[in-house]
């Protein structure tokens, strides 16, 4: 867990770019927006001309929140706008995936010569090539690791970026139930000192009351597989955000004798997603990666286009059998 030495080359290629440009995976989370924001503040601080791509308008909840409180301060592009400001010195950072099929714009990363991938999902065939990677799955979430790099270097951010990264660790931790080391708690730990509220992150994370009775009725419709397995399907007739389904397979694993859980729905009209969960026993992820998913050890998804729910419930269920 060096991740002094992982970020060595990262500081080389900082200091060379002459613009740095930030983007994470669609439907983004606190984890993602929280490691945006936090690498915006510290590259931005070293006088560095920095962005961040967002190509989505609607957003979930937390997210939302953070984008309307910082919208006149920090400098955020649509991909577009961001073709026309590219040189051969700018640098594109991907924080939170290295997965190339579920980037804010797929294509950006032709654009660029100079790309670094900082994620802690484990690799998958669909890794970006032709960057600096830097992926570790042993730690809980990308806001873990930025942390642990500043520790490292002795780097400071504001109260409220430290606030939001605090937030991914406990998004990405099921509030510290999951993928937790001493290492996360520590972390958790140097965020506060620098003004780190666990009650800001609390209000980040609160929850849309129409959207969370939408889940739980879901929830009531599960299915028990083999006793330790759970399964929940949306119903065929809405559309969900991959976060909703995440949402549904964390809260699925809350029950008795229940070590996976996984969670279909339609997240696009001609597109069906899956979202995994395991509670550790299970490599989920490479469990996933069988039907062109991808992951980690506890959490995971896999995407179908041109699919329906029956096609990609037969999938799952003979993976799961």
């Amino acid at each position: 867990m060096n991740i002094k030495k992982d970020f060595k080359e990262t500081d080389k290629k900082i200091k060379k770019a002459d613009k740095i440009f930030i983007m994470g995976h669609s439907n983004l989370d606190l984890d993602a927006i929280g490691s945006s924001l936090a690498l915006y503040n510290l590259y931005t601080n070293k006088n560095k001309d920095c962005f961040l791509i967002i190509d989505e308008e609607k957003h979930e909840l937390a997210v939302d929140k953070i984008i309307n409180e910082l919208k006149d301060e920090i400098k955020i592009l649509t991909s577009k706008d961001v073709l026309k400001k590219i040189t051969e010195l700018s640098l594109l950072i991907i924080v939170d995936t290295n997965n190339s099929v579920i980037l804010q714009n797929t294509d950006i990363t032709k654009r660029f010569k100079n790309i670094i991938v900082i994620d802690h999902h484990e690799e998958n065939e669909n890794t970006i090539e032709n960057s600096l990677k830097i992926i570790n799955p042993d730690f809980s979430s990308t806001s873990e690791m930025i942390s642990r790099y500043m520790y490292e270097k002795n780097l400071k951010v504001d109260s409220s970026t430290a606030s939001y990264l605090l937030g991914g660790i406990v998004l990405d931790t099921n509030n510290f139930v999951l993928k937790t080391s001493s290492n996360t708690y520590l972390m958790a730990y140097f965020l506060t000192t620098m003004g780190a509220n666990p009650l800001a992150v609390e209000k980040l994370m609160k929850q849309d009351i129409v959207e969370y009775i939408r889940r739980q009725k879901i929830i009531t419709n599960m299915e028990i597989i083999d006793n330790t397995k759970a399964l929940a399907i949306c119903p065929e007739e809405r559309i969900y955000r991959r976060e909703d389904l995440a949402k549904i397979a964390d809260t699925l694993l809350q029950f008795d004798n229940i070590e996976e859980s996984y969670v279909i729905g339609n997240i696009d009209t001609n597109t069906v997603g899956i979202s995994a969960r395991s509670l550790g026993k299970v490599n989920i992820g490479e469990k996933m990666q069988k039907i062109s998913g991808g992951g980690n050890r506890t959490e995971a998804a896999a995407i179908f286009k041109d699919q329906n729910q029956e096609e990609v419930f037969n999938k799952l269920i003979s993976l799961i059998k």
